[in-house]
């Protein structure tokens, strides 16, 4: 019974001190900027040119600059799939 008696007791005085204690500051700003940060890293890859076999292009842009690029390719490719041929006479 004694048990009993301190846990209740330890589990209000930690409900207490919780209620009481202000909460900390919000890391979401931090985790903004990270993620901000982290779509705005300039990223840069060599690109081969069309029609040669020596020639080499370097592009840069940033990681979301890279996805909406990525996205825009994949959209064209499954316009260009599903596309219908129109035969003419």
């Amino acid at each position: 019974m004694r048990k009993f008696v301190v846990a209740v007791s330890a589990f209000g005085f930690a409900a207490a001190a919780s209620a009481q204690t202000p909460a900390p500051a919000p890391a979401t700003s931090t985790a903004e900027k990270a993620q901000a940060d982290y779509l705005n890293e300039r990223i840069c890859r060599t690109e081969e040119l069309t029609g040669s076999r020596l020639a080499k292009k370097k592009v840069c842009k940033t990681r979301s600059q890279w996805a909406d690029q990525q996205l825009q390719d994949r959209q064209e490719i499954e316009r260009v799939q599903t596309q219908r041929s129109v035969k003419t006479p």
